[in-house]
C-alpha cells in the first residue's frame, strides 16, 4: 500500500504529455514542410535548367546603330538651318547653308587668273607660230644661199681653168672670184640667221610649256574655289533623324565642329557575351530579343558575327596582365545581332536602349 504513491509519483501528468506531442507534431509538420520547399525548389531549378539549357542570354547588350557627324570643312558664318531636332531628313537635302561671299571673291578671283593665263597662252603660241615660219624661211633662204654658192664656186673653177688658158681676161676671172666669195659669206649668213631662229623656237615652245603650267595651276585654282564654294552648303548624306542640332543662323562655326548628327533608320544589337557562353553560339543562329523600352513586343533577328577580340582589348587602355598581381576576370565578346523583318510603324528602335538577346543554341 505503501508503493501507490510512488508509482503515481512517476507517472507524467496528462497536461506535459499533451505539450509533448504537439510538439512532436509541429516539428513533423515544419520538417515536411522543409522537405517540400526543398523538393519544389529542385524541381524549379530542374525546369529552368531543362528549358535555358538550349539557349544562351545576357543583359549586356544594347541597340546600335550608325550615326554621322555633320561638320563644316571650311570656316564661315552660318546663314541659314533648315533642319530641327529629331527631323527626319531624306538624302541630299540642304541641312545649313554658309555665307558664300568670301568664296565667291576668291572665285571670281581665281577665274580671272585663269583668264589671264589664257591670254598669255594664247600670245605664247602666236609667238611660236611666228617663230617657227620665221624659221622656215630662214632655212629657205639658207638653201637658196647654199645652192648660189655652189654655183659661184663652180663659175670660179671653170674660170681658174679658162684663166690658164688665156681664154678669159683676168677681169672676168677676179670677177667670177668676188661672187664665189660673196655667195659664201651670204651663205654663212643665212646659216645663222636659220640657227637663230631655231633657238628662238624652242624659247617661244618653252614659253608656251610655262603658259600651259599657268593655266593648269590657275584652273585647278579655280576647281579648288568651287569647291570651296560648294562646301557653303551643307547637304544630308544618308537618309535618317536628325540630333544633338548644335548651330543657329549668325553663329560663327569652324572647320570640324559637330553640327549636328544623322541616325539613319538601320539598327542593330551588340550583345556582350562572357567567353564561357560561346562554345555553341554560331553565327546565324536564330535570336529573341527583348527591348527594356518595349517589354510587350518581342523582335527576332539572326547572329550576324562574332567580334575578334574581346571588348577589353580594344578599350582605351587595355589591361597590363604581364606586370603586377593577376587576377582572373571573365571577358566578354560582342556579337553583331541583326534584326529580322522589323515592323513597319512598329515602335522606334534608338541608339543605346538596353535589350535581352536570348540565343537559340540548338540550331
Amino acid at each position: 500500500m505503501s508503493a501507490s504513491p510512488n508509482v503515481a509519483e512517476k507517472l507524467p501528468l496528462p497536461s506535459a504529455v499533451e505539450s509533448r506531442s504537439k510538439e512532436k507534431t509541429r516539428g513533423g509538420r515544419r520538417k515536411g514542410l522543409i522537405i517540400a520547399i526543398l523538393a519544389v525548389t529542385a524541381m524549379a531549378a530542374l525546369a529552368i535548367y531543362l528549358a535555358t539549357r538550349g539557349w544562351e542570354t545576357t543583359d549586356d547588350a544594347f541597340i546600335e546603330s550608325h550615326v554621322i557627324a555633320i561638320s563644316p570643312q571650311i570656316s564661315e558664318r552660318v546663314n541659314r538651318v533648315l533642319v530641327s531636332d529629331n527631323q527626319v531628313v531624306q538624302k541630299g537635302a540642304l541641312l545649313v547653308e554658309l555665307d558664300p561671299l568670301n568664296e565667291e571673291v576668291l572665285l571670281e578671283t581665281a577665274r580671272a587668273n585663269l583668264a589671264s593665263s589664257e591670254a598669255k597662252l594664247a600670245q605664247s603660241q602666236a609667238q611660236f607660230t611666228a617663230n617657227q615660219a620665221d624659221f622656215a624661211q630662214s632655212r629657205a633662204d639658207a638653201a637658196e644661199a647654199s645652192a648660189n654658192a655652189d654655183n659661184a664656186a663652180k663659175e670660179l673653177a671653170r674660170n681658174t681653168e679658162l684663166r690658164k688658158t688665156g681664154a678669159i681676161a683676168q677681169r672676168d676671172y677676179d670677177t667670177a672670184q668676188m661672187q664665189a666669195l660673196s655667195s659664201k659669206a651670204a651663205l654663212e649668213s643665212k646659216r645663222q640667221n636659220a640657227l637663230s631662229t631655231e633657238s628662238g623656237i624652242k624659247v617661244a615652245a618653252a614659253q608656251v610649256k610655262a603658259a600651259e603650267a599657268q593655266v593648269t595651276q590657275a584652273k585647278a585654282l579655280v576647281a579648288a574655289a568651287e569647291l570651296r564654294l560648294s562646301y557653303t552648303k551643307i547637304y544630308a548624306p544618308e537618309t535618317g533623324r536628325v540630333t544633338r542640332k548644335n548651330v543657329e543662323p549668325g553663329s560663327y562655326v569652324q572647320t570640324g565642329n559637330a553640327l549636328l548628327a544623322i541616325v539613319p533608320p538601320e539598327v542593330w544589337v551588340i550583345a556582350n557575351f562572357k567567353e564561357t557562353q560561346l562554345d555553341d553560339i554560331r553565327v546565324g543562329q536564330p535570336v529573341d530579343i527583348k527591348v527594356d523600352a518595349y517589354p510587350s513586343h518581342k523582335f527576332h533577328g539572326h547572329v550576324d558575327s562574332i567580334q575578334s577580340g574581346t571588348g577589353s582589348r580594344f578599350s582605351l587602355l587595355p589591361a597590363e596582365n604581364a606586370t603586377g598581381n593577376y587576377v582572373k576576370v571573365v571577358q566578354r565578346v560582342p556579337l553583331k545581332i541583326v534584326f529580322d523583318d522589323l515592323p513597319k510603324g512598329g515602335p522606334p528602335l534608338t541608339p543605346g536602349m538596353s535589350v535581352v538577346p536570348t540565343v537559340d543554341i540548338r540550331k
